[in-house]
């Protein structure tokens, strides 16, 4: 279709289409999977109308087929149905439509489905989406809690009633969408990333009524399953009944098995808590009771000890014994004086005795030189006429060396 044209040559409409419509005439057969959202089945004509939509996106395409093509599954198949069709893509020039012309139509079985879903269930799994380590934990006492559900069900009853009977100030934040069938996907994943952009809601449920595996095929889809998996928030699941096990119980935070179930697991029981309190106050009193006493016990053992019945029995016991020691040693402190004092008289008198001037006192005198030297012998007092000095008790006087 590489053409050459601009804006003073152009093509007209029906030239264009026809060139598409040559183009889509030479692309072959391929086999499809959608859901079908509508069928028309016109009394006596001879084509079928359908319209195929895909699931997890907002695409559909139209599907025409001849009435017994249709009819080998028309016992089977109905609006909802999931089916795989081969057809060649046509092109409608005239209305520059483009559609599908179905020669072969299958409907999807559970068997089928169920392979699919642990096909995708193994792929999800080895990107660790379902890691443990990756479960955020949720919130003791949530302020607000987003919950998706569908208008006016049962499980958005159940959630709301049994969570403020437990917890009557809890708060929500309702998403209403479908919950099964073409456009569950897409109202699913949009509600739950406007509740998990909310700053205020601290915990995400996401609930659904039991239902076949088809009609829960929506919580098992790639693109809300990943949806969930990036949300800042905690996710909780709370599809079906306790048998029932969409992929989106393994990548949630929490699984709930009934939206019952949901509301016990995200908010505490109000008169439970009360009860806890209430245990815990007790256990404290008769914890700080027990100490009270026991330190009692103690304090009173401690008072009844002698030691503190009388505080100056020890100093009594003791005061004798230190008028003893007092005493001794007064008694060796006097001996040891008077046996000082005799020893200072007896040297004294010793020192008395030989000392020079008791010498002198008793008639001796002591001559001396004029240079200090003391005469002990005749030839010490020098030549005659040489002028000593005598001392004697009483003082000192000259004398003169004579023959």
């Amino acid at each position: 279709m590489a053409l050459q044209t601009s804006a003073e040559a152009p093509l007209p409409v029906g030239d264009v289409s026809r060139l598409i419509g040559g183009w889509i005439d030479r692309l072959g057969a391929v086999w499809v999977e959608g859901q079908i959202t509508q069928l028309s089945r016109r009394p006596g004509a001879g084509v079928v109308f359908l319209t195929l939509r895909d699931p997890s996106q907002d695409i559909s395409v139209s599907v025409t087929c001849f009435r017994q093509v249709f009819d080998r599954i028309a016992d089977v198949v109905t609006e909802g149905a999931r089916v795989v069709v081969l057809a060649k893509p046509e092109w409608y020039a005239p209305r520059g439509q483009l559609s599908l012309r179905a020669t072969e139509i299958r409907p999807v079985g559970i068997g089928e489905l169920l392979v699919r879903l642990e096909r995708l269930k193994k792929s999800l799994a080895s990107e660790g989406l379902f890691a443990l380590d990756r479960k955020k934990p949720l919130p003791f006492l949530p302020q607000l809690i987003g919950l998706v559900c569908g208008r006016a069900s049962a499980a958005e009853r159940d959630v709301l009633e049994n969570a403020r009977r437990r917890w009557p100030a809890v708060r929500f934040e309702v998403r209403n969408t479908a919950v099964q069938g073409v456009h569950a996907v897409n109202q699913v994943v949009q509600a739950v990333k406007e509740l998990d952009d909310l700053p205020d809601v601290d915990v995400i449920v996401v609930a659904r009524g039991g239902g076949s595996v088809e009609d829960l095929l929506p919580f098992s889809d790639e693109q809300l399953i990943r949806t969930v998996a990036a949300c800042r928030t905690p996710v909780v699941s709370a599809i079906g009944h306790e048998p029932d096990s969409p992929l989106l119980d393994l990548v949630a935070d929490l699984r709930a098995s009934t939206p019952t179930d949901a509301a016990k697991k995200i908010v505490p029981d109000v008169g439970e808590e009360l009860d806890r309190v209430q245990q815990l106050r007790d256990r404290a009193l008769r914890t700080v009771r027990g100490l009270l006493d026991r330190e009692e016990r103690g304090l009173a053992h401690t008072l009844g000890r002698p030691s503190m019945e009388r505080p100056l029995w020890m100093v009594d016991e003791r005061a004798s014994e230190i008028d003893a020691l007092i005493g001794r040693g007064r008694r060796v402190l006097g001996h040891l004086l008077d046996r000082a004092d005799s020893e200072l008289v007896h040297t004294r008198a010793r020192v008395v005795a030989l000392s020079p001037a008791a010498t002198l006192e008793r008639g001796y005198a002591v001559l001396q030189r004029a240079d200090g030297h003391v005469v002990r012998a005749p030839a010490d007092a020098g030549p005659v006429g040489e002028v000593l000095r005598a001392r004697v008790s009483g003082g000192e006087f000259a004398v003169r060396v004579s023959e």
